[in-house]
């Protein structure tokens, strides 16, 4: 087996590393606004569950390399406290592929990727129309795993509302194949949730 020290190697091959084997990845589509209401929609996939109580979820941008460290997402967030998080199911998985695009912050992804905006129920930030599910979040923590390009950044959210279309829940569970929500592997390569086999955990 091979062994890796991850100080003896350039950020970019770690990160082959992590994308390759921390796998299938959920994608959260992020919308955010600026303090002048600009919305911004972003994908990532470093995206977890958190805890129930309160219900909490994190998603992680990276810094960059040139330019403003901060993605805009980050920095909305940092700024207005607001997020929503779109479950990305296979019918908006190329949509949500045109929203990680390099833009400036005054280009309006949702228009890039052919999506429509819709406005949250607490939260300033819109919804994406075109997800099935979303999470409208207030922020709780950030935290930054260090300060150069490559460090992630872990925002924390507890989320205040739900919003689940309607034939996908019965008595507060999801039909993943209803669903049909999509994930992330390495490179360009995306997965589906279809191939499903049940475990009965063990008492």
């Amino acid at each position: 087996m091979l062994s890796i020290n991850p100080a003896d190697h350039k950020v970019s091959e770690i990160y082959k590393l992590m994308t390759g084997l921390i796998v299938p990845r959920p994608v959260a589509l992020v919308s955010t606004v600026d303090p002048d209401g600009i919305a911004n929609v972003a994908p990532f996939s470093f995206f977890c569950g958190v805890g129930s109580n309160p219900p909490t979820v994190l998603f992680c941008p990276v810094l960059r390399s040139s330019g403003d460290q901060r993605k805009d997402t980050l920095r909305n967030v940092e700024q207005t406290g607001e997020f929503v998080i779109n479950i990305v199911s296979d019918s908006i998985a190329a949509a949500t592929n045109a929203t990680a695009a390099e833009v400036s912050p005054e280009v309006d992804e949702f228009e890039l990727a052919g999506l429509t905006p819709l406005a949250s129920q607490i939260v300033r930030p819109p919804r994406v129309a075109e997800s099935p599910a979303h999470l409208e979040c207030k922020l709780l923590q950030i935290v930054f795993t260090g300060q150069n390009p490559g460090a992630g950044v872990v925002v924390i959210g507890e989320i205040v509302r739900f919003h689940v279309q309607a034939d996908l829940e019965d008595n507060f569970r999801i039909d993943p194949l209803k669903l049909d929500a999509v994930g992330r592997m390495a490179g360009n390569t995306w997965v589906h949730t279809r191939g499903l086999f049940d475990l009965t955990r063990p008492k």
